[in-house]
């Protein structure tokens, strides 16, 4: 009995342990680690690295002595004026060589081999750089689809939701038969967006398996990590990348290289000393009959003095190879300001294509369910209902995209920098940094490549709304209404009188009043000092609960170098004990915007803070978060 419960216990055990192991959310860093320490091109890159690691070893060795053992035995025959000689013959001889001085050929070749190290090394942490790059698309890529195979779902639902209700109307006789044969081919096109999306997420599962050697797990983490360390502009983000971007600095290292190779070659010009050290033993050595010891030791020294010219040729290969390493150089630094400004572009221009085309979301969504009311009690058309349907589809399909493209173009960003896999929690190459070239190279090459990039453009909105505004005075001319001879009042319907039961107290309104004016003044700070943490926790999770609210609000943040804003005609007004509105004029200043706009914001009581669950914006500029 006690065998039987405890094999169920093991059992159990081993239930809860799969079960856990199903449920645990696969990481990127963890995929990324795997992916860059089995990829075959890394690996390759490695055992590169080696090699010339051992390759500089040996070169070192030609600073040691080199010692020699020979040892021989034969028969010598010689016959000539003087007689025939026959004799046996045995030698031992031991002999030792050291160079002394080689025109610094040594010591170059050692320094090129040194820097030659550097660059197989950096070359190998940017090819890891480029692969976690691509597990990053590939991850977020599968996040995407995911994404977008759900939304096609929903879409594919509510399209035979609606294609049963109006087959059923067609069947009773109270529907149009326009109508179904309308809806059935919506639903055929949702249907096809459903099979193109699953083929799609088919095909990047495929490609994540390939990099990482495993199958994307079930439950993946949210990419948001990728918002921290964003430099605050590109000018910083270039003098990052300048200064660690493995690409550039394995150029730099290879004109280190080459530089020395060259200095080798001038060794040519120079003598060569050698001492040289010989012991010999043995019987009848040069036809001498008996025993011999020989010992012997010198400095000997050679000297080219002259080869055809062959040196001097060598020598201006070498400075030709110089000035292409530093063409290749400049080169370098150029594709990694161009990729690193486009990346950086993009998440500034996503972060504020976020927002519109959030807002076009839920505007479509709330405009689709009015749509659909109106389409129940036969104010709206079947063609405007499946129209607003179709509409939102690609609504929340454009959203979806540009949330992962956000976080897609800081992973590019942190890449541009040469700085992924540190986000990323992998080793860091900084920590790993055995430069062997002067840094003051840096400032050669930067008037051939400077840390400047294209300005950002920013649309002047105040002046699109005037050109709009003439387009509309030119269409439609501005009608003259006429003063009515009597002033009509509207009636206004006021309020029940009795008062609710939870109406504040006067005191409780003049508390409530200073606690929301103070954390006013504290959310206008945190929004002037672009603290996002502290932004963020004048917030419930009634607002917050998106990630990509909280992503697109820490990178406008971020990113906007300096703020101002101002808040005027504040008005206060307390709905209950635990909800209030304030109202205010404010006017907004940053480097790459500025709007002027009406904003009230809602706020309520939770465990005794005044916290924002809404806000409401409204002028030409408004923009809704």
């Amino acid at each position: 009995m006690q065998f039987k419960l405890q094999k169920i216990s093991i059992a159990i055990s081993l239930l809860s342990l799969s079960l856990a192991t199903h449920a645990q959310v696969q990481t990127l860093k963890e995929v990324t680690q795997k992916a860059v320490s089995t990829n075959p091109e890394v690996l390759a890159k490695w055992h590169t690295f080696q090699s010339t690691s051992a390759s500089r070893d040996a070169v070192s060795g030609a600073y040691l002595p080199s010692l020699n053992l020979n040892a021989d035995a034969g028969r010598d025959n010689r016959d000539n004026r003087l007689g025939k000689t026959e004799l046996s013959r045995t030698s031992t001889s031991l002999s030792l060589n050291q160079m002394l001085f080689d025109g610094f050929l040594t010591r170059n070749q050692v320094k090129q081999l040194d820097h030659l190290k550097q660059v197989r090394l950096y070359e190998l942490f940017d090819t890891s750089e480029s692969i976690a790059l691509e597990v990053v698309r590939a991850y977020a890529d599968v996040v995407r689809y995911r994404k977008l195979v759900s939304l096609s779902e929903d879409n594919y639902v509510r399209h035979r939701a609606v294609f049963e209700q109006i087959q059923a109307k067609s069947k009773a006789g109270v529907g149009r038969r326009v109508d179904l044969e309308q809806i059935s081919g919506r639903l055929a096109l949702a249907e096809a967006n459903l099979i193109t999306e699953t083929s799609n997420l088919h095909d990047v599962s495929a490609r994540f398996q390939r990099l990482v050697g495993v199958m994307p797990g079930k439950n993946l983490e949210s990419l948001t990590m990728f918002t921290n360390g964003a430099p605050g502009n590109i000018v910083n983000a270039l003098n990052a990348a300048f200064n660690q971007h493995p690409a550039l600095l394995a150029s730099m290292e290879n004109i280190a290289s080459v530089n020395s190779s060259m200095n080798s070659r001038r060794s040519a010009y120079s003598p060569r000393l050698d001492l040289k050290a010989r012991a010999e033993r043995g019987n009848n050595i040069d036809y001498v009959s008996g025993r011999t010891n020989n010992n012997t030791a010198e400095v000997v020294m050679t000297w080219n003095l002259f080869n055809g010219g062959a040196d001097k040729a060598k020598i201006q290969e070498a400075a030709d190879q110089v000035n292409l390493a530093k063409d290749l150089r400049d080169k370098t630094c150029r594709d990694i300001r161009q990729t690193l400004s486009i990346a950086y572009n993009d998440t500034r221009k996503l972060t504020d294509q976020l927002g519109f085309l959030d807002q076009h979301q839920l505007s479509i969504e709330k405009a689709r369910d009015a749509y659909r009311q109106q389409f129940e009690i036969g104010q709206r058309s079947l063609l405007d209902l499946l129209d607003t349907e179709n509409e939102l589809f690609q609504a929340k399909r454009a959203f979806s995209n540009a949330e992962v493209d956000l976080y897609l173009a800081y992973a590019r960003t942190h890449a541009g920098m040469g700085q992924l896999q540190s986000i990323l929690g992998l080793e860091n190459i900084s920590a790993r940094d055995g430069s062997k070239f002067d840094k003051s190279e840096i400032n050669e090459y930067s008037a051939n490549c400077p840390a400047e990039a294209p300005e950002l453009y920013v649309s002047d909105k105040n002046a699109l709304n005037q050109r709009a505004a003439e387009v509309v005075g030119t269409i439609i001319p501005p009608v003259r209404v006429e003063k009515p001879a009597v002033k009509v009042e509207t009636p206004v319907q006021a309020a029940p009188a009795a008062p609710a039961p939870n109406t504040p107290s006067a005191n409780q309104i003049a508390a409530a009043r200073t606690s929301i004016l103070n954390a006013l003044k504290g959310w206008r700070e945190a929004w002037i000092s672009m603290d996002p943490e502290k932004y963020f926790s004048f917030y419930s999770d009634k607002y917050t609960s998106r990630d990509s609210w909280k992503a697109a609000r820490r990178a406008r943040l971020m990113g906007a170098q300096k703020i101002s804003l101002e808040l005027s005609d504040i008005k206060f007004t307390m709905q209950d004990e635990k909800h209030a509105i304030s109202a205010f004029h404010q006017e907004y200043k940053s480097s790459s915007y500025q709007d002027t706009l009406q904003k009230t914001i809602y706020w309520e009581e939770i465990d005794g803070k005044w916290q924002i669950v809404n806000e409401v914006v409204s002028g030409p500029n408004a923009r809704q978060w």
